[in-house]
């Protein structure tokens, strides 16, 4: 399958059935990362940490991959994509599987200012782990995707964080039903409650109370001609971050002529990876990144 074919691609829960299949096979435990819970930051007095999984042939030069996990940015852990960074290092990318600060804690943009700061980190560090400074991509699901989805689209947000010399931008994002646009109106748009809950707690304000602090949070504010090329997989019967959110990114993507794909997974609900067993995902994401990051582009 040639996943770029098409800007709209339903496949089947046949799916589901495959990533049984992988769930229920005997495979071996993933390695460990060549160099775990590295520092890459310590902001607000909170050091923060990710592993990093190096191909088994460094020479040279590889492409890196940021892979940020989801959570609703309450939970979670840099461990859920520790099968997913194993697999994309075998395929001969650094693979960088992250933390970051998150609620009811640390509001946004703490969130965000983490995931740009590791990706400013590895540039920064480049040499040491093998990685081509001009070839990022990045994973991420639900609030890993919103957080991935910045990664392709916006700049460093506050460039008095450290090593502002270094871009925070990725060259291929593959977002797994993360929210991208928290202006929409609830009376048009059905939102569940649960969801514009997640929300009101992630930008600590109601939009009525702050709707510019709306607009600059959410991801489809910033795409532009010079956007990275997405893949973006939702299920359809998404019932935490509703579809209708990526189809939003991705026709506002088309517009501008940036590269993206939308495939939504039938009847699907919120959070259907297995971190596991990434099974088909992993194989997609490295067809991805394999078609973008192949040839050295230029770091925005």
């Amino acid at each position: 399958m040639k996943i770029r074919d098409s800007f709209f691609y339903f496949m089947p829960l046949v799916l589901f059935a495959i990533l049984g299949t992988s769930a229920n096979a005997a495979v071996p435990p993933p390695p460990s990362p060549t160099f775990a819970n590295v520092v890459y930051g310590s902001i607000g007095g909170q050091n923060e940490t990710m592993d990093v999984y190096l191909p088994s042939t460094t020479t040279g030069s590889h492409p890196c991959v940021v892979l940020v996990h989801g959570g609703g940015w309450f939970f979670g852990d840099k461990s859920f994509y520790t099968t997913f960074a194993s697999e994309l290092a075998s395929d001969g990318y650094v693979a960088a599987s992250i933390n970051y600060r998150m609620l009811p804690k640390w509001p946004y943009p703490a969130e965000l200012d983490d995931t740009q700061l590791a990706v400013r980190y590895l540039r920064a560090h480049a040499t040491q782990y093998h990685i081509d400074s001009a070839r990022f991509g990045a994973v991420g699901d639900s609030a890993g995707g919103y957080l991935v989805a910045m990664l392709g689209l916006r700049g460093t947000r506050d460039k008095a964080l450290p090593l502002s010399q270094f871009s925070s931008r990725v060259q291929a994002v593959f977002d797994l039903y993360g929210p991208t646009d928290f202006t929409v109106n609830p009376a048009t748009t059905p939102i569940p409650k649960e969801g514009i809950a997640i929300v009101h707690a992630f930008l600590h304000a109601t939009e009525t109370e702050d709707p510019a602090l709306y607009k600059s949070s959410s991801p489809i504010t910033y795409v532009s001609p010079t956007a990275a090329p997405f893949l973006i997989v939702h299920g359809s019967s998404d019932e935490l971050v509703p579809f209708d959110q990526s189809v939003r990114l991705a026709k506002a993507l088309a517009a501008d002529k940036v590269s993206v794909t939308l495939l939504a997974v039938t009847g699907a609900p919120h959070g259907f990876l297995d971190s596991q067993h990434p099974g088909i995902f992993e194989a997609m994401a490295a067809r991805f990144f394999d078609e973008h990051l192949k040839q050295k582009t230029s770091v925005p």
